[in-house]
């Protein structure tokens, strides 16, 4: 490894250290709804369908106050940089299991992406799917962008379904 790559490693190693996880108060939804908004705006030139007007994908209150769904946040120097959710879905009936966990609102902070924190957050949010007795985690990314679908399948994601449209 040559000494730049050892440096990076360096930072990210030290970034990591000081990078602490626990679940979601009400009190971080200020946060919570710029990183919503964030969120809605990396995703705007992937879907088409979306209003032009304000949005929200969530009620994130609801979500923290649901015993059903665990919404982590991650912190630097006491600060929210990440965020994702794992929610308790019903299967349908023709499946193999019951229940399983549906993950989201996953968001990092620009200057804190690349240093593997949403691998984290889903880590802690795969925790607490096993603490409810579920085997399975779904979630939704856009086909196209490649970003998001390279970190899912690096943690493990495979691709199951492709959803499709057309404008009539």
């Amino acid at each position: 490894m040559n000494l730049s790559k050892a440096i990076v490693k360096q930072k990210i190693d030290f970034t990591m250290n000081r990078i602490n996880f626990r679940p979601a108060e009400i009190n971080d939804l200020p946060t919570l709804y710029e990183f919503e908004q964030g969120i809605i705006s990396a995703e705007r030139p992937y879907d088409p369908t979306l209003k032009i007007e304000h949005i929200n994908y969530y009620d994130i209150r609801a979500m923290i106050e649901s015993n059903d769904t665990e919404v982590i946040v991650a912190l630097c120097n006491n600060e929210i940089i990440a965020s994702g959710y794992v929610k308790i879905n019903n299967a349908k009936p023709y499946l193999k299991f019951n229940k399983y966990g549906y993950i989201g609102f996953m968001y990092v902070k620009p200057e804190y992406r690349g240093k593997g924190i949403s691998r984290k957050v889903i880590e802690k949010l795969k925790l607490w799917a096993q603490s409810r007795n579920l085997n399975e985690l779904r979630l939704d990314v856009y086909e196209d962008n490649s970003k998001a679908v390279s970190a899912y399948e690096k943690f493990g994601f495979k691709k199951h379904l492709v959803e499709m449209r057309i404008e009539i």
